[in-house]
């Protein structure tokens, strides 16, 4: 027998002095409402209503059963109304994970609009370059260039697609001369993220033309914002996806080479895990951000860049 029904019965019986009106709302018949109380009253070894043809009573028992039945009661109502307020307003601690470059250059810039929509929800975001299981970590989002993921119970959101190119600054292409085929990349000096697949061969494309160009490193690093710093000073040709380097391609400091060429691009992802209903604070982020990048274009700013 539901134990939360025989509660929901005698409750609602002591309420409303009737065991006929009580099994009324809970839409059960006369004799399923009796045979429920009776359950209750056998698996508690304890009478707590007395009950005659023209009325009935609580027993000692009764009374204090229904006093601490009704405080659980109100108990969980309460909860529940504070569970479907999470579910349909955003409140508490959003734990959002990304590679560093991502973190600092698309997420910090929105959080100021994004918290002035949502104030009752707290953003932490832990910003690391290595996927870790996120779930056992306690994180609500990750945002990550992995096509797939492992546990079936995690769901991928596409939120853009970037290219990766292959850029350096004017004063070591001034210094060094300009890579004119692929090949001429082993003659140069290639600032290498480590974290990506294949990072000393680089796959490249043109047309029907395939090259494996394999490479070695003046330096490497597992932080994207490292290479960059060091090809905006000189250093060398940077292999890097076009969210991170756009700017300084638009500006100057870093110059595309062999544009014409292209490496595999990436797709960048929302991930979290699959929930029938899921927190209202992972629908407003990820919505927001999908709305974020649709709206500035960003997903064109990265597949795009002057030759």
């Amino acid at each position: 027998m539901d134990r939360w029904t025989q509660l929901q019965l005698f409750v609602l019986t002591a309420d409303l002095g009737s065991l006929s009106k009580a099994a009324e709302q809970l839409d059960m018949s006369n004799a399923a409402a009796s045979r429920t109380l009776s359950s209750l009253e056998e698996r508690l070894g304890a009478r707590l209503i007395e009950r005659t043809t023209r009325r009935m009573w609580l027993t000692d028992a009764g009374r204090e059963y229904h006093r601490r039945c009704t405080a659980v009661i109100s108990e969980l109502a309460e909860a529940d109304s504070i569970a479907s307020e999470e579910a349909l307003s955003p409140r508490g601690v959003l734990r959002v994970t990304s590679s560093v470059s991502f973190a600092m250059m698309h997420i910090a810039p929105a959080l100021p609009e994004f918290v002035t929509c949502y104030p009752n929800l707290s953003v932490q975001i832990v910003a690391a370059n290595q996927y870790q299981n996120f779930i056992e970590a306690g994180i609500d989002i990750a945002i990550r260039t992995k096509e797939h993921e492992g546990d079936s119970g995690i769901t991928i959101r596409r939120l853009a697609e970037t290219r990766r190119v292959m850029a350096a600054s004017p004063a070591y292409l001034a210094a060094h001369g300009r890579p004119e085929n692929p090949e001429d990349l082993q003659q140069h000096n290639m600032l290498v993220y480590n974290l990506a697949v294949d990072p000393y061969l680089l796959h490249l494309r043109r047309g029907k033309e395939e090259r494996n160009i394999p490479i070695e490193s003046a330096l490497d690093s597992n932080e994207g914002q490292v290479i960059v710093a060091a090809g905006r000073a000189g250093l060398g040709i940077v292999v890097q996806p076009l969210y991170i380097i756009h700017d300084d391609i638009v500006s100057g400091r870093l110059i595309p080479v062999l544009g014409d060429w292209q490496l595999p691009r990436l797709t960048i992802n929302l991930a979290y895990q699959s929930r029938r209903y899921q927190p209202a604070k992972i629908r407003v982020f990820t919505e927001f951000l999908i709305e974020r990048v649709k709206s500035l274009k960003l997903e064109e700013r990265w597949m795009t860049f002057a030759t």
